[in-house]
């Protein structure tokens, strides 16, 4: 039995679907289906009942489930440990990464870690903060950065600082959100982001404290699109302060001064991690970075 069907069975197990855990593994379904079938073989059982919708664990998958998530645990510890015997961290570790690199600090926490550690493999995963939280939940990715508040139990989260957001409106509207009040900027066009995203429930739980429905004309992910659609004159966001006062001195927007969150960052993974060496080699180094 091999570590990469256990943790192939646990992402379709958690996902349901042989697509989505294949996008989650980085793999091909094909090769996702082929990892299932060599475990149900070796164990002599059906993990899985197949149908139109997707995939749902069989009896003897639902008995087998928390086993593998012990049995994967304990090979990876296992793995660690004679790492630290050779008195090495070895390995690939594979990080979640979100916004941009200059604001995580990234380039002094991998210069650090990889000084300290020059087997360890680095792979970046660039996403929002919901899709880094699933991969982490998934197994396919190791820990991460996280904007946003986390209530979950089995991830482990640090604080590394609060980021302030600022609403943000095209140079031209000047005139139109000067002074205004939050019933005309709710009117206004708002440009808007995944609903995983950390942007999303900043700006859901701003127009909701307010009263009100955020009603947005296009969607996208990153903020470099956003900063790029409100200077175009598309519509309002919430930006990142330093990002907004810099578009700001470069007259391309404008700031409205009727509201401004903050949004934690942080730096996060299982708890059941904790004891993993490349994890804990990766964690080591970002808060040498951001809390020395």
């Amino acid at each position: 039995m091999e570590i990469y069907q256990l943790r192939t069975f646990l992402t379709v197990a958690r996902q349901g679907h042989l697509t989505r855990a294949a996008e989650q593994l980085h793999i091909s379904q094909s090769a996702v289906s082929k990892q299932i079938k060599a475990l149900e073989e070796e164990l002599g059982v059906i993990l899985f009942a197949r149908g139109a919708s997707g995939t749902s664990l069989t009896r003897s998958g639902q008995l087998l489930l928390a086993q593998a998530e012990k049995t994967l645990d304990s090979a990876l510890e296992l793995v660690n440990m004679a790492n630290k015997i050779r008195g090495e961290i070895t390995g690939t570790v594979k990080l979640g990464t979100i916004i941009d690199p200059e604001c995580l600090r990234l380039g002094a926490v991998l210069g650090r870690l990889l000084a300290r550690h020059p087997q360890i493999d680095v792979k970046l995963a660039q996403g929002i903060s919901g899709s880094v939280l699933e991969r982490i939940r998934a197994g396919t990715v190791d820990a991460g950065f996280y904007l946003g508040a986390l209530d979950d139990a089995s991830v482990q989260a640090t604080e590394l600082c609060v980021l302030t957001y600022l609403v943000v409106a095209p140079k031209e509207w000047e005139e139109r959100v000067s002074g205004a009040g939050w019933d005309r900027i709710a009117r206004l066009p708002w440009i808007g982001t995944p609903v995983h995203s950390s942007q999303h429930r900043l700006v859901s739980e701003m127009f909701a404290e307010q009263g009100y429905e955020l009603s947005s004309v296009i969607e996208v992910d990153q903020e470099a699109s956003m900063r790029s659609l409100v200077a175009m004159g598309v519509g309002l966001c919430l930006l990142r302060e330093d990002i907004a006062h810099e578009a700001v001195r470069n007259g391309q927007m404008v700031v409205w001064t009727g509201a401004k969150r903050g949004c934690p960052l942080s730096f996060i993974h299982l708890k059941s991690r904790a004891g993993d060496a490349l994890v804990g080699a990766l964690r080591q180094a970002v808060l040498e970075v951001w809390l020395p």
